[in-house]
C-alpha cells in the first residue's frame, strides 16, 4: 500500500508552524476540515495549498511536497533576523509537589536561532522558566531551564507539559486515561497524580516543554 504523502506533509506544516491541530491549519489554507480528509483519500497534494502556505509562511514548494530543500523559500520581515530573544520569567516550574511561584516578569532573555525556533513551534508563544525539585530526574533536574511553547496545548500521551493545578504549576509527562488525566513524574520515588474528569476539566494547559537546559555549577 503506497505511504499517504497528505499525512507526512501535515506532520511538517505542523511542526514547522506551531499550528496544533488539523482543523486549525485548515482554517489556515481557508478550507472545511473535510477538505483535508478529501486530499488524503486522493493522496494528491492540491496546489492551491503550495500556493497558501508560500503565501501564509514562504514555504519552499519543493519542502512542502518532498520535506526535502530549505524550508523558506523567503522569510518574514522578523524572521530574517538570525535570532530571537525569548522571555525568561520569574515564575518557576515544581517538579514536585507544586510551586506558588507564579510571577510573570521577566527576568532575562535567552537567544535562538530564528530557523530553530520555527520548527519547533510559534516562537512569539514561547518563555522560558526554572525548574525546582526532583520529580522528573533524570530527564529535568532541579535548576535546569525549560522552554515552553504557549501555543501547544493539545496533550500527546507522554509528552511533558507546564500545568496549573489551582494555584500551583507543575512540570509533568501528561497521560489521558478514561474519564481521568494522570500527571507522571521520571522520578520514580513520586507516585502519578490522577485527577478525575470534573478535576481535569480545571487544571490550565499552560504550554508544551520543548527545550531544556543544564547550567552547571
Amino acid at each position: 500500500m503506497a505511504e499517504n504523502k497528505i499525512d507526512a506533509l501535515i506532520k511538517r506544516i505542523l511542526d514547522a508552524t506551531g499550528i496544533s491541530s488539523q482543523s486549525d491549519l485548515a482554517k489556515e489554507l481557508g478550507i472545511d476540515r473535510s477538505g483535508i480528509t478529501h486530499a488524503r483519500n486522493k493522496n494528491k497534494l492540491p496546489d492551491k495549498w503550495i500556493v497558501k502556505l508560500y503565501r501564509n509562511f514562504g514555504f519552499n514548494p519543493q519542502w512542502i511536497e518532498t520535506g526535502i530543500g530549505n524550508v523558506f523559500l523567503r522569510t518574514h520581515s522578523d524572521d530574517d533576523v538570525e535570532f530571537k530573544y525569548i522571555p525568561r520569567v520569574a515564575a518557576r516550574l515544581s517538579a514536585g509537589t507544586g510551586s506558588f511561584e507564579c510571577d510573570e516578569r521577566v527576568k532575562d532573555y535567552l537567544s535562538f536561532q530564528t530557523k530553530w525556533l520555527a520548527a519547533k513551534g510559534s516562537a512569539n508563544t514561547m518563555v522560558a522558566m526554572e525548574v525546582f525539585g526532583q520529580s522528573m530526574e533524570p530527564v529535568i533536574r532541579e535548576g535546569d531551564t525549560v522552554l515552553i511553547d504557549q501555543s501547544q496545548k493539545n496533550i500527546l500521551a507522554g509528552a511533558i507539559y507546564a500545568v496549573g493545578v489551582e494555584d500551583t504549576i507543575l512540570v509533568k509527562r501528561l497521560e489521558k486515561h478514561p474519564n481521568k488525566l494522570v500527571l507522571c513524574s521520571d522520578n520514580k520515588d513520586y507516585a502519578p497524580i490522577y485527577l478525575e474528569r470534573e478535576e481535569a476539566d480545571k487544571i490550565r494547559i499552560i504550554g508544551k516543554v520543548i527545550w531544556s537546559c543544564r547550567e552547571y555549577r
